[in-house]
Formats: structure tokens, sequence, C-alpha cells
């Protein structure tokens, strides 16, 4: 069974990289597909193997595999202004893990998931260019808004499908 869920894992973070490909430039943070996978990874595979998935992504990454957004890779990217949005990752899937079943319930689960993300990843950004708070909520949280509105409500109509075709407990 554990050979199971790893190999789940495994898929997850192999999708989180395809989702870093789809991509819209908006700025100096694109609007990808990763954080629609990084919230299916929690909510499919619970907080262990979902936060497994995450992690293996964000290794793989770092030791030089191009599939962060852009097609990039190594430690730079983690350490450059996108850095915080990709190590919150974990804690974004970790954060979703907790959805019970109950739509409005976990509709807060992942919008508390993906403020994670926002807070963690536009504060990092302040921090690595030097730029203001607010300036920094203004280019990294703003523009994302409504995709990550409809990402959550994808991941509500999605899991519970997949889960039932792939008979994830």
């Amino acid at each position: 069974m554990e050979t199971n869920k790893m190999i789940k894992a495994a898929l997850m973070a192999a999708l989180t990289a395809v989702g870093a490909f789809i991509m819209i430039p908006i700025g100096p943070v694109p609007i990808t597909l990763q954080s629609f996978f990084v919230l299916l990874s929690g909510r499919l595979l619970g907080k262990k193997y979902g936060v497994l998935a995450q992690i293996t992504y964000l290794l793989l990454g770092a030791f030089g595999l191009p599939i962060f957004s852009g097609g990039r890779g190594g430690l730079g990217v983690i350490a450059g202004p996108t850095g915080g949005f990709l190590i919150s990752f974990a804690l974004a899937a970790w954060i979703a893990a907790n959805c019970s079943g109950n739509k409005k319930k976990d509709f807060f689960i992942l919008v508390a998931a993906v403020l994670s993300n926002y807070m963690i990843g536009s504060l990092y950004f302040a921090f690595v260019t030097g730029t203001g708070i607010i300036a920094s909520f203004n280019l990294t949280i703003i523009p994302f808004i409504p995709g990550d509105i409809l990402k959550i409500f994808m991941v509500l109509l999605l899991a519970p499908i997949i889960k039932k075709r792939l008979k994830i407990n």
C-alpha cells in the first residue's frame, strides 16, 4: 500500500512540474497551473503524501531539473524572487489535506492553503527584490485571485471524482 501512495505522490510531483509549463507571463510572477496541482495533491493524498509530492517537486527543481516555470531549475530559482511561492507549496498541500468532504468547509480550507502561498511568496518576493509590502502584494497577489478562485472550485469539483475513480482512501 505504501508503494501505491508513493507512486501517486510521484505522479502529483510530475503534474506540478507540468503545471509550471502551462503559464501566462504577466509580470515577475507568472500565472501557472502549479497551485492547482499543489491543492489537488494535498486534497487527494493527505498530509504525508501530499507534502511529500511537493517536497519531491521542490528537490528535483533545486537539483537543476528544468521543472520550474519557464523551464528553469536550480537553487538560484529558489533563492530568486519567486522562490517563496515554491517553498510554500509543501505547506499549502498540508493545509489542503485537511479537507473533509464538506464543500463549504473545504472551500475555506483551500482558501487558507492559497493564502499561505500568497503570504509566504509575496513576503519572500518583497524581501528578495526590496519591493515594499503593498507593492509586492499588488504584483504577486491581486492578479492571481480570480484564477485561484477558479482553481479552488476545480479542486472541489474534481477531487471527489478522481478519488473515487482511483480508489484513493
